[in-house]
């Protein structure tokens, strides 16, 4: 039998005119919109122009974001605008993905560590218009010198196993955005920083609880080698550098009965970089300006079932913790959940993020120097690092 097509009459063109117009729209970029917030505060002709908020988005959400404060003088005010990279960029599949993990700038790019996606995403610091990316297996923080980036990663899946594998280390070129080596160094890498030759990566273990890692590794950068671990404490997290030459190192504790602590390393008699005492107190986040390391704690009081918020400074070079208060602002009861904190080098007024339950929008919360509040306004879920853009 032969089947006969029946040509469309009149009354049906419209529709397949609109059908077809359907289809051809589907080929277009779908533009998710930034949200724009004045806080109605003048801006000054400054250095810095700018702030990236990168928002980790709740694990599995997919739903990292970027956040941009804008302080340049061009709008007269200060103005905070939410998820501009999937504006900037409509084409990026589920906009930057799960779990913003770090963020930083060098040169004229943006680098941002996604997690859980496994991805380092590397944008246009004027424009954020996405230049590439560079896959990383459960990628967590990065460091830069002389032209390369240094990542660090746990390897293996975002699991709790006694057996999890040994980190790694990855060596970025960061025109080419080329993988050039990777080397083993502890149990899950976390932060890391470059001083005088050396990489040094504070190693975690928190995969193997209760068997946690308690060293920093030492890399040798001009052979990309590890040259031994220096033991500190365990389940390590942040790792930061002062101008006299010291590093700064968390520990998380087990989470009930070793306490978390603050633990400076200097160099020893022989010029080995040892630990030269700590601090019992938990530290969430530290940002460190001139002699003062700004710092914010979030510990679980396993006693009265609470959630204990600490703010403060120590002074880097005497040791000494100058303030326990970074401010007496009202404001600051607001804060539900404290998660990240980054210091202006140059005024000292500083930023602190709220990321509240989880699972909705956090907030920005602005202080001068002297710990007046200033404004707030709200982010995208789970605000926890930024990185200043400065004057070119």
């Amino acid at each position: 039998m032969q089947l006969s097509i029946m040509k469309p009459t009149n009354y049906l063109l419209p529709f397949i005119a609109i059908l077809m117009c359907f289809s051809s729209c589907r080929e277009d970029e779908y533009i998710v919109y930034s949200d724009e917030q004045d806080t109605g505060k003048e801006t000054t002709d400054a250095d810095i122009v700018g702030m990236y908020v990168l928002c980790e988005g709740n694990m599995g959400s997919n739903k990292a974001t970027l956040d941009y404060l804008d302080l340049s003088v061009t709008n007269g005010t200060v103005r905070y605008q939410r998820n501009i990279y999937s504006e900037r960029n409509p084409s990026t599949v589920k906009e930057l993905g799960d779990v913003g993990n770090d963020i930083k700038i060098y040169g004229s790019r943006l680098w941002m560590v996604i997690n859980c996606s496994n991805k380092v995403e590397v944008a246009d610091v004027g424009t954020c218009k996405r230049i590439g990316q560079v896959n990383i297996p459960n990628c967590r923080y990065l460091a830069f010198d002389k032209g390369y980036a240094y990542i660090s990663s746990y390897v293996g899946p975002v699991v709790v196993d006694k057996d999890a594998p040994l980190g790694r280390i990855y060596k970025i070129d960061t025109l080419t955005l080329q993988k050039v080596d990777s080397i083993t160094v502890g149990y899950q890498p976390d932060e890391l920083v470059v001083h005088n030759g050396k990489l040094y990566v504070a190693n975690s273990g928190g995969y193997r609880v209760p068997q946690y890692d308690k060293t920093v590794s030492v890399v040798d950068l001009a052979t990309f080698r590890e040259e031994k671990k220096i033991e500190v404490a365990i389940n390590l997290f942040r790792l930061r550098t002062d101008k006299y030459g010291q590093l700064w190192v968390t520990s998380r504790g087990d989470y009930y009965g070793k306490a978390a602590g603050l633990y400076w390393l200097a160099p020893d008699e022989k010029g080995n970089m040892a630990v030269q005492g700590h601090f019992d107190t938990h530290i969430s986040d530290m940002c460190i300006v001139g002699d003062s390391l700004y710092y914010i704690g979030v510990g679980f009081n396993y006693t009265s079932m609470k959630n204990e918020i600490s703010y403060g400074i120590v002074n880097v070079r005497t040791h000494q913790i100058v303030t326990s208060q970074l401010t007496d602002a009202k404001e600051v009861t607001d804060i539900e959940m404290p998660y990240g904190i980054i210091v202006n080098p140059q005024n000292k007024d500083f930023y602190i993020m709220d990321a509240k339950n989880y699972v909705s929008s956090g907030e920005l919360f602005h202080f001068l120097a002297d710990g007046t509040f200033d404004w707030r306004v709200w982010t995208g879920d789970i605000p926890a690092h930024a990185a200043f853009v400065w004057k070119k």
